[in-house]
């Protein structure tokens, strides 16, 4: 289906990836209208696949097509790799503004950003996974924005695969916060669509200038590995289980490898 948009709409095709994989944030949530609760291990391990396939996603179907676009268009390997690290800073450094000024907090991590008193606590915890969505959805809208649908296919999909244990892994720590199933279900189908709002923004602002296109994979792989480092692998780390986190993430990259070979 994405293949017919593609060639009539990126921006159609880059929308409905990012909606795609999004939703599987709620797909993913499923269970917790059926179970109580999942061991920490086994959350810490699907929070490290969903780490390890954006720490792919980021390196094999953003940087290095990054950089392979800036010299096919005729720049030196300096000028090539000096704007894909500009790229990357940028992204970084606005996820970094955005956790700075936005009120949100963490399952784990507690509270960060300004002051929230005001603000309910499911609320705060929309708001992170939010921050957190967001890169992600970019990252495919970006992947469709040029000629090359495969990778915009492969990012996608390896979204989508690490949404689904993220999207457990969220509901059931709502469900230790005491909220009911179906508050935890809807919350973590709310949060997966900040996706496409994110993959809307990238395909066409990439698709309306191709010039960006660079620029906008190497932006959505710094926002990515920004929250890679600063949200998921710290909670894969404070309850005493980051062998389990390492092995998820492990698991998550070769996944992803695969189908950024098979696909893209």
């Amino acid at each position: 289906m994405l293949s017919a948009f593609a060639s009539s709409s990126p921006i159609l095709a880059g929308f409905l990836g990012s909606l795609i994989a999004g939703l599987a944030t709620g797909i993913g949530a499923l269970p917790v209208l059926a179970i109580r609760r999942i061991s920490d291990q086994a959350q810490d391990v699907m929070l490290g696949f969903a780490a390890g396939v954006m720490l792919a996603a980021s390196f094999f179907s953003l940087i290095l097509p990054a950089l392979e676009i800036v010299e096919g268009q005729g720049s030196s390997k300096l000028v090539a790799v000096s704007i894909v690290i500009a790229g990357i800073l940028l992204g970084a450094a606005s996820l970094w503004a955005l956790n700075r000024h936005i009120p949100h907090e963490h399952f784990f991590l507690g509270r960060e950003g300004p002051d929230a008193k005001h603000i309910k606590r499911i609320w705060l915890f929309v708001l992170a996974i939010t921050l957190h969505n967001f890169p992600e959805g970019l990252a495919v809208g970006v992947s469709f924005g040029g000629d090359d649908f495969g990778r915009g296919v492969a990012v996608a999909t390896g979204i989508g695969l690490q949404n689904m244990p993220e999207g457990l892994a969220v509901a059931v720590a709502l469900l230790g916060l005491h909220y009911t199933r179906l508050q935890a279900f809807l919350v973590a189908l709310l949060t997966g669509l900040a996706e496409p709002i994110g993959g809307l923004i990238g395909v066409v602002a990439v698709t309306w200038a191709g010039s960006l296109l660079p620029w906008g994979l190497a932006y959505a792989a710094g926002a990515m590995i920004f929250v890679i480092s600063d949200e998921i692998i710290p909670e894969t780390h404070r309850r005493g289980f980051e062998n389990h986190g390492t092995v998820g993430l492990m698991i998550g990259l070769v996944v992803m490898m695969f189908l950024d070979v098979m696909l893209g």
